[in-house]
């Protein structure tokens, strides 16, 4: 139900620290959200071509950064090849306005950068969920919300322990599990491979294999299979601090848990199973003292965007996509 991966000290998790630290300072001080970070949207450590537009009081500013990543990396499994991301600071009662001058320059920048009708080039616009400036904008320019980061902070006046679940087991996944973790996560590929983000490579099984097997074989358990009545019929893999500190810099909070994925196979869909799962998770993230949960998951999955919320998550960044990112 969430679509993002991370394996520890791998390349593509640095690379996706460096766009934790970029989307970080897409950040608008406009304080819409307590929980988005107070670090400067555009400190000089990161470079790139930007644009300004000020009228008035409203200002938009933006900062093109690109990124590219081997297809026969793991996070290629969720992501186009090539990103090109527009991060940006709107200001005032006029910024949309503003923006939209600013997306035209950068338009205009990608239009001689990418190749057109290329699949493997997304552009990408993240921003804080709560604050809607903008959104009109990118609407005009064929740009749909897709993906969103969402947090749940810690209820530490919940009862104890999750509810148990009749006829569920959860269970920390072993190395001779790796066959049965590995289908569940191909089937989870699959289906979000629907909502245009995921992209179904032809070295997909090989690249889940090796990642879940490298999970496995870490000391604290991070893949959890849920059986229903004895039989596997869902996954979960999740991450605690320090190994989240790629994303950490998307939240104000110290400690930061993550769910990469969850995933309940079609015959044990509203039995139990994915909430079971997920109160699981919780339960590990309140005994490692972690101050929110994050999870990446895909805005049009019927499934996926409902089920987190009546867990108790909510959308912390939005992340505007037009795949191809020339047309």
């Amino acid at each position: 139900m969430s679509q993002s991966e991370s394996g520890p000290d791998r390349p593509g998790k640095r690379l996706r620290k460096r766009e934790a630290i970029a989307t970080e300072q897409t950040l608008d001080t406009s304080g819409t959200d307590s929980l988005l970070p107070t670090s400067d949207p555009f400190a000089d450590r990161y470079g790139g071509t930007g644009w300004r537009r000020e009228t008035g009081d409203s200002v938009a500013h933006g900062v093109a950064v690109r990124s590219e990543i081997a297809a026969n990396d793991s996070d290629s499994l969720w992501r186009a090849l090539v990103e090109h991301r527009l991060l940006t600071r709107l200001a005032g009662p006029l910024a949309g306005e503003c923006f939209a001058d600013v997306l035209a320059q950068w338009e205009e920048h990608l239009s001689a950068l990418a190749p057109r009708s290329d699949w493997e080039q997304a552009a990408v616009v993240p921003r804080p969920s709560r604050d809607p400036a903008g959104s009109a904008e990118l609407l005009r320019h064929a740009f749909a919300p897709v993906r969103v980061l969402a947090v749940r902070p810690a209820d530490r006046l919940a009862a104890p322990g999750p509810a148990t679940q009749p006829g569920v087991r959860i269970r920390p996944a072993e190395p001779a599990d790796l066959d049965t973790a590995v289908a569940l996560s191909l089937r989870l590929q699959r289906y979000d491979a629907q909502f245009g983000l995921v992209t179904l490579r032809p070295n997909v099984e090989g690249l889940l294999r090796e990642a879940l097997s490298e999970e496995l074989r870490c000391g604290e358990p991070t893949v959890w299979l849920a059986e229903l009545y004895g039989r596997p019929l869902g996954l979960l893999r999740i991450q605690f601090p320090p190994g989240t500190a790629w994303i950490s810099p998307f939240v104000a909070v110290d400690r930061v848990g993550y769910v990469a994925s969850l995933h309940v196979d079609e015959a044990a869909r509203s039995s139990g199973v994915g909430g079971a799962l997920a109160a699981h998770a919780h339960q590990l993230f309140d005994e490692a003292g972690v101050e929110a949960a994050l999870l990446h998951h895909a805005l049009p999955n019927p499934t996926s965007t409902p089920f987190w919320y009546a867990q108790g998550y909510r959308p912390l960044w939005t992340y505007w996509y037009r795949r191809p990112a020339v047309r």
